[in-house]
């Protein structure tokens, strides 16, 4: 009871806000970090699985029943669920997956702007938490296990500093991630050949609705979430008023 009462006060304590330079140099350092393929390659885990976490709330939220979730080596990722095979269920749940690390991101953003930096990372230790219980595969749950790692580390040992500093990288990079997720999946659509099976592929069929219009609405909502996230940002480094 004595950990979790400090664990809890831990999360709830208000954090002194940071400098400009790490607010926006932070988010700065995640953009070209982006760019570079072998370091997006380690990143995107986690946006997968927040990616996938999306599928499986929804699904769940909708009346299915969830099956598992798999991370693999590729940094795709897949989640199943039973229930009905057409609907606006599945609907509902195959769209839930791109969208939700830039959801995910603006509450880390709101949680941030008011000062809440370790209840951030508290916050995402629970979403890996709760992914952690449907893995179904050896990878994925390496993934999980490794990402969830750190935030532990980061929130029982690092200084205050450290612990703000990596809320606002993590942040910035669900903010920035799943617009650059949506732009790897139109690329990689482009290359392909046979049988869509892509979210958008998906939902397509059902739908009727092409994939491309279900593409350009993942892009246009990850772009307006990552902006709002930082304007989120935008009071804290505000200059105060003489």
């Amino acid at each position: 009871m004595d950990w979790l009462t400090r664990m809890w006060n831990t999360a709830t304590t208000v954090q002194p806000v940071p400098e400009p330079a790490l607010v926006w140099g932070s988010g700065v350092l995640v953009l070209a970090a982006l760019m570079v393929p072998a370091v997006w390659h380690v990143v995107r885990h986690l946006v997968t699985i927040v990616h996938e976490a999306g599928h499986a709330t929804v699904a769940v939220l909708s009346g299915r029943r969830l099956a598992g979730i798999k991370v693999h080596t590729d940094t795709s990722g897949l989640t199943t669920s039973w229930g009905r095979a057409k609907g606006p269920g599945l609907v509902f749940t195959l769209l839930a997956g791109y969208p939700a690390p830039a959801l995910v991101g603006v509450g880390a953003a709101a949680l941030l702007s008011r000062g809440y930096a370790v209840g951030t990372l508290w916050a995402l230790l629970v979403v890996l938490a709760l992914v952690l219980l449907q893995i179904r595969n050896l990878y994925g749950l390496w993934a999980v296990v490794a990402s969830a790692a750190v935030l532990v580390a980061v929130t029982g040992w690092a200084p205050t500093n450290l612990q703000v500093g990596v809320a606002y990288l993590v942040t910035w990079l669900l903010l920035l991630g799943a617009p650059r997720a949506v732009l790897e999946l139109v690329i990689t659509r482009g290359r392909q050949r046979g049988k869509d099976n892509s979210d958008p592929g998906q939902i397509a069929r059902l739908t009727r609705i092409p994939a491309g219009f279900w593409l350009f609405l993942f892009a246009l909502f990850t772009l307006a979430a990552g902006a709002f996230g930082a304007w989120l940002f935008l009071p804290e480094v505000a200059p105060a008023s003489p």
